[in-house]
């Protein structure tokens, strides 16, 4: 289905995700963001930058290995992005469902 965010109509799936990543851009992250309730800082552009590098390579994203990455840990994860980080981080970076999510 196509949904417009930061002016810009893109294809998503039903649970609003993107389906092309090349989509994507800082923009539409932001604008993602706050239909999320998130105002994004320098700490959430951090998680961002990681998770979009872990997808460009292919690595399956979890909770845990989010927490473990050194650039946050879970607390500040679950802080950061409340009521399913996995989730709103991956739906704001561009990225694919994680298969680890519900």
């Amino acid at each position: 289905m196509e949904k417009t965010i930061a002016n810009k109509t893109i294809e998503v799936s039903d649970e609003v995700y993107l389906l092309n990543f090349s989509d994507w851009n800082k923009e539409l992250g932001e604008g993602i963001a706050q239909e999320e309730g998130i105002t994004m800082t320098d700490d959430h552009w951090k998680v961002i930058d990681y998770i979009q590098h872990q997808y460009k390579n292919d690595v399956p994203l979890t909770i845990r290995k989010i927490g473990k990455s050194g650039v946050v840990d879970i607390k500040g994860f679950y802080s950061l992005f409340p009521e399913g980080p996995l989730k709103k981080a991956s739906r704001i970076s561009g990225i694919p469902k994680p298969v680890s999510c519900i």
